[in-house]
C-alpha cells in the first residue's frame, strides 16, 4: 500500500498529469488540415453560446423547411478553429433522442430516415442551422443544436411543428378493435401518423370534441372533450384532454387518433348519374390521372384548401364520406366538418380522387 500511495503522489506531481474537467481530460477534435491527424484543445476560458428559435418553425408535409441555430463566443476572440455540430430529434419529454446529423467544416452525415434530406446551412460566420428537404410527417418535434469545441459543449432546443389536422379513425369492422400497432398502420393507410399529444391538444383548443377513446403516438390512450357530459367522463368534469394513460400495446383496444398535414396536391369530386361502386371509383379516379383520396387527404383538403362538397363520396379506405365547410341546409350539423355514412357494403355514390401537383 506504501509503495502504491507513493506512485499515486508521483504522477500527480509529474507534468502529464491533467486536471479533471467535466468528466474529461481532453477531446480530440478534426484538424484544419483535413490530414487526418488530430489535435489536441484544451479549455480556452471563452464561453460558448448556442441559440436557436425561441418560437415554433412551422412547415407541412413535403416542404422544404430551416431550424435556424447560431452560436457565438463571449467574449469575441477572432476566428476559431473548427467546431463540431450535432442535431438530434428529441422526445417530448426529453428521455431519448434520435441523431440527425453531426457535421465537422464541410464534412457531415446524415443518419436514419434524414439521410438525403439533412443538411446544415452556414450561410454566415457561426451559424449552424439545420435544413430538412421533403418534411415528413414524423419530422413534427422539438430538435436540439448541439456545438461541441474542445472542452465546451452547448445546445438550445427549437420546435418544429406541422400544419396539420387531427382526425379520429375507426376502422370497417367497429369501435375499440385496434391495438397500438394496428391504429399506427390504419394511421398510415389513410396517408397519417398517429397524433402526439401536442397535435391532439392543439386540435381540442381548435375545437375537437370527441367522445371515444383512442391511441396516440406515445402508447396513451386519450380523448378531447369540448362540451363535458354523461357518457364523457361525467358532466362535472371541466373540459379538456381525457387519459385512460399507458395501455397494452398489444392486448388493449380501442380507436386511433390521426395526424394529417397539409397536401402538396389537391382533392377534387366525380361523380356519374347513377352513382359508382366503390371498384368503379377507383378506376374513375386513375382515367383522371389521380388516386381515390385517403381519409387523411380530405380531412386536409377540408381544413386547408376550405373543400366544401354536399354530395357523399368514396375514399379509399372503403368509407363514405363528405367535407362541409360552410354549413347549411341539407347538409349534416350545424357545424363545419367532414361527415361520416360509415362502410356501406354496397351502395352507388360519387368518389374523392387526390392528384399530387
Amino acid at each position: 500500500l506504501p509503495l502504491l500511495l507513493k506512485a499515486t503522489l508521483l504522477r500527480l506531481a509529474s507534468g502529464s498529469y491533467r486536471p479533471f474537467y467535466n468528466g474529461f481530460y481532453y477531446n480530440h477534435i478534426m484538424n484544419d488540415n483535413g490530414d487526418g491527424q488530430d489535435k489536441v484543445d484544451y479549455f480556452s476560458g471563452t464561453k460558448l453560446v448556442v441559440e436557436t428559435s425561441k418560437d415554433p418553425v412551422y412547415s407541412y408535409s413535403g416542404a422544404n423547411v430551416t431550424l435556424p441555430c447560431h452560436y457565438r463566443y463571449e467574449p469575441d476572440t477572432g476566428p476559431k478553429r473548427k467546431i463540431r455540430i450535432k442535431w438530434s430529434k428529441l422526445r417530448d419529454d426529453y428521455t431519448k433522442e434520435q441523431d440527425v446529423m453531426v457535421a465537422i467544416g464541410k464534412t457531415y452525415m446524415a443518419f436514419g430516415d434524414f439521410k438525403g434530406r439533412a443538411h446544415i446551412r452556414q450561410a454566415s460566420r457561426h451559424e449552424a442551422s439545420l435544413v430538412i428537404s421533403d418534411v415528413r410527417l414524423k419530422d413534427d418535434g422539438k430538435y436540439r443544436c448541439e456545438v461541441i469545441d474542445g472542452l465546451e459543449d452547448e445546445s438550445d432546443v427549437v420546435d418544429l411543428r406541422l400544419q396539420g389536422i387531427v382526425f379520429p379513425y375507426q376502422p370497417p369492422r367497429g369501435q375499440y378493435k385496434l391495438n397500438f400497432h394496428e391504429a399506427e398502420q390504419v394511421c398510415r393507410d389513410q396517408g397519417a401518423i398517429l397524433a402526439n399529444f401536442n397535435q391532439l391538444f392543439q386540435a381540442w383548443s381548435e375545437g375537437l370534441d370527441w367522445c371515444n377513446a383512442g391511441w396516440l403516438a406515445d402508447g396513451t390512450v386519450q380523448y378531447p372533450i369540448r362540451l363535458p357530459r354523461k357518457p364523457c367522463g361525467g358532466v362535472h368534469l371541466a373540459p379538456g384532454i381525457r387519459s385512460y394513460g399507458p395501455r397494452h400495446r398489444h392486448l388493449h383496444r380501442f380507436d386511433a387518433f390521426c395526424f394529417s398535414s397539409a397536401l402538396r396536391g389537391e382533392v377534387f369530386y366525380l361523380d356519374r348519374l347513377a352513382g359508382m361502386t366503390l371498384e368503379e371509383a377507383k378506376q374513375s379516379c386513375q382515367d383522371a390521372g389521380a388516386e381515390i383520396a385517403r381519409v387523411g387527404q380530405l380531412y386536409s383538403a377540408w381544413k386547408f384548401l376550405g373543400l366544401d362538397r354536399c354530395s357523399a363520396g368514396w375514399l379509399a379506405d372503403g368509407s363514405i364520406r363528405y367535407p362541409i365547410a360552410t354549413p347549411r341546409a341539407n347538409c349534416g350539423p350545424a357545424e363545419p366538418g367532414v361527415r361520416s355514412f360509415g362502410f356501406p357494403s354496397k351502395g352507388r355514390f360519387g368518389v374523392f380522387c387526390y392528384k399530387e401537383r
